[in-house]
């Protein structure tokens, strides 16, 4: 209406002081990009004081001068066969890249560790939640709906119930993957990145596999799940749909065993190769520009891995659980309607 007064600017309305102060503390218990970076710059030059403090040894010659620059690679690098610091029967230990024995590797250990440390971090960040968050809760806050818009952007709105996991394995394995960052790991007894060792990365791969083969059989059923690979319901539109379908499901199946190695094997040798690299120019060319950008090159890609690590399993989950009876369950019927066109149209183009 003409008469109807006009709505006031934002700026004069009257601010009520709890708002005001509310909005003070939340901007400054925000995030703040120049403690990020101080942070990493902290890191790089702690690892830098480490080559002094934390020198290489000689391995073979424990007691000889460590010469440069050899024993300076090969004192920085730790091999990709665990060392265990316990076994159990007092046997001997494996010598083998993958161990079977009952023992204690120090991946295992520092595994544990860092495992423990997380839980107690988080515990004691979501133990309360104040109506005025500080830095730690605003943080952890955004880094949870951060990863759950990224799991429901990927997978939609089905993959809401399995965020929690989701979040999880990315926490757990960023910070495996960041602890091979830090001075003196590897190198100090008891040390070892866990996600540079093919035996946690395989352990962690087959807890995903069983997971979301568990959800398959959940969710579809005995009889549903494996007909997603054995789809003998095909045989009813013909004898040639059904061999075509049940080769897709073979196919299907043998991919559904590789799961696990492509999780574990990409996880393992990214990480380990990153370490080698790492090692090998921080002990050619220390004090120099060149490790301190590969060392920012390395927290990004540890970072990435442990997306793909945690965003490969959300994806298999889902498709654990999808069924494939009206999508993939005609692959045999679609694949001999497009040999027959083929056939009809071959005589028309002669």
């Amino acid at each position: 209406m003409p008469n109807d007064p006009l709505p006031a600017d934002p700026q004069d309305l009257p601010t009520d002081p709890d708002d005001r102060i509310e909005f003070v503390a939340d901007k400054r218990g925000g995030i703040s990009m120049r403690v990020l970076i101080g942070l990493i710059v902290l890191l790089i030059v702690v690892n830098f004081a480490a080559l002094f403090l934390v020198a290489p040894v000689d391995t073979g010659h424990p007691e000889a001068d460590c010469a440069y620059p050899a024993c300076f690679v090969d004192g920085t690098l730790h091999f990709p066969r665990p060392h265990e610091v316990w076994v159990a029967g007092d046997a001997e230990p494996a010598t083998g890249l993958m161990t079977f024995q009952v023992s204690l590797t120090d991946s295992l250990f520092t595994m544990l560790v860092i495992t423990a440390i997380v839980l107690l971090v988080l515990i004691a960040v979501t133990r309360r939640n104040a109506a005025v968050p500080g830095f730690f809760q605003n943080f952890s806050e955004w880094a949870y709906e951060s990863m759950s818009g990224w799991g429901v952007g990927m997978g939609g709105s089905k993959a809401a119930r399995y965020l929690p996991l989701f979040v999880a394995f990315f926490v757990l394995i960023l910070a495996f993957n960041w602890s091979g960052l830090l001075p003196g790991m590897g190198i100090l007894p008891w040390t070892r990145a866990p996600t540079s060792d093919l035996n946690v990365t395989i352990g962690l791969a087959l807890f995903a596999f069983g997971y979301f083969q568990f959800q398959g059989f959940r969710h579809l059923g005995v009889g549903g799940y494996m007909s997603k690979f054995f789809p003998f319901y095909e045989f009813k539109n013909g004898v040639g749909a059904g061999l075509i379908a049940l080769f897709v499901g073979f196919v299907e199946l043998i991919l559904e065993f590789v799961k696990p190695i492509t999780l574990s094997m990409r996880l393992f040798g990214n990480i380990f190769g990153g370490e080698v690299a790492l090692g090998v120019v921080m002990g050619l060319t220390a004090g120099f520009l060149i490790p301190v950008a590969l060392f920012g090159l390395e927290i990004i890609l540890t970072f990435v891995q442990a997306l793909i690590f945690s965003t490969l399993t959300l994806m298999f989950i889902l498709a654990a659980v999808e069924s494939h009876h009206h999508e993939e369950g005609h692959a045999g019927e679609e694949a001999m309607d497009a040999l027959e066109g083929t056939a009809h149209r071959s005589p028309a183009s002669t």
